[in-house]
């Protein structure tokens, strides 16, 4: 199948001739209605109706029992690990085929990422790897689980959901029980996606989702913190808030905060969003299947959600028959004006990331050499 074809057919399903980014927001509801409105209301900072209301709406959407808004998908994450008692020199376990973030936070609460090569059942973290990996390298103590080599604590496990897909969650729960460590689902991607039945994000210890303007809904900038517990999600809000204690008029903090509140300005604009979340996802799945019939029987594979889950397909992807194939694909897409991209350069081929300590990483060094993401805006309410 030439490229040319690929990108007639990407033309086709928007029905236009200009560029097609990889993933816009689409705004067609109360979006102007609610940002004007808090700009009336000149509580356009951290105290207004619709960070409390932004809140709620991803709680009972999702049905964390605490969600609390933050400034984006970093801040979230970071406080979820800064929650599970990571802290300088401890040792957190992830994948190398993931976006910079994920590592950044890692990095700046002074501990280490460890990486652990991805499933080709969801693009997550595997958990037949990180089973392996922990059998060969950790030992459970009474100080917890310990790294053999070094004598650093691992404290968490980090998967991300790739694209929108599920991570394997059961598998990987159950290891962290055995090994005792604490589960932060990074859900950046994944809002909207379901693990047999259960939200993304609300099935290990936390869950951090981001609200990014590529994201399946945007409040400009934003994230959420997804709570397993309702009593951590008021400690995530107390400490997220500056660590004020409540009071009329004095200003009194009882432990070090972060100043990571979201602005009721975005706020606003999440509400929002969060009104047609589900005719995005509609959208969103109808171009999938039509990606899936397009690609079927050629030599691209198509990427689809894990027979346990229902993806959000956040963004759509295939995998080439070879990285000179891949290349190809980018290289005249991207010069005909259909935006397409590869799958972030590893962690470990990062300079900053380079000496961490992994596991083998064979299927993620796979996906760094076959992957292209294609358009994946939201296509029926991008055409009324």
């Amino acid at each position: 199948m030439k490229a040319a074809n690929i990108c007639q057919f990407i033309r086709d399903i928007y029905q236009t001739e200009l560029f097609i980014p990889l993933h816009a927001p689409t705004f067609a509801g109360n979006e102007k209605l609610y940002v004007a409105e808090t700009i009336d209301s000149t509580f356009v900072s951290s105290v207004g109706k619709y960070v409390d209301e932004f809140e709620n709406k991803v709680e009972h959407y999702t049905g964390a029992p605490k969600a609390v808004a933050v400034v984006n998908g970093t801040a979230a994450l970071q406080t979820a690990l800064y929650m599970a008692g990571v802290t300088v020199n401890d040792v957190v376990i992830t994948q190398a085929l993931t976006f910079v973030a994920t590592c950044n936070v890692i990095y700046h609460l002074g501990a280490s990422p460890l990486f652990v090569d991805v499933s080709n059942v969801s693009l997550g973290l595997c958990p037949v790897a990180l089973e392996r990996y922990l059998t060969e390298h950790a030992s459970l103590t009474e100080l917890g689980c310990v790294h053999k080599q070094t004598g650093q604590l691992i404290k968490a496990v980090v998967p991300m959901h790739t694209f929108g897909h599920p991570a394997q969650l059961d598998e990987l729960v159950s290891i962290c029980l055995k090994w005792q460590l604490t589960l932060i689902e990074d859900a950046a991607e994944s809002l909207g996606s379901t693990y047999k039945g259960k939200h993304t994000g609300t099935i290990g210890d936390f869950g951090a989702v981001s609200f990014n303007g590529n994201k399946i809904i945007t409040s400009g900038g934003g994230g959420m913190v997804l709570c397993k517990y309702e009593a951590q999600g008021k400690q995530v809000k107390h400490l997220t808030t500056t660590a004020k204690m409540p009071h009329a008029f004095e200003f009194f903090h009882d432990q070090a905060g972060f100043n990571h509140r979201m602005p009721n300005l975005n706020a606003a604009l999440g509400c929002a969003q969060m009104e047609v979340i589900d005719d995005f996802l509609a959208s969103k799945r109808l171009l999938a299947n039509q990606y899936s019939e397009f690609f079927a029987g050629s030599e691209y594979q198509f990427v689809h959600e894990p027979a346990y889950a229902k993806s959000n397909y956040w963004l759509n992807a295939v995998i080439c028959e070879s990285h000179e194939a891949r290349n190809r694909l980018l290289i005249e897409t991207n010069d005909n004006g259909v935006m397409t991209r590869p799958v972030w350069t590893l962690m470990h081929h990062l300079p900053m990331f380079k000496n961490a300590l992994r596991g083998d990483l064979s299927y993620s060094e796979f996906l760094a050499l076959h992957l292209v993401n294609l358009p994946s805006s939201s296509i029926v309410l991008q055409k009324e």
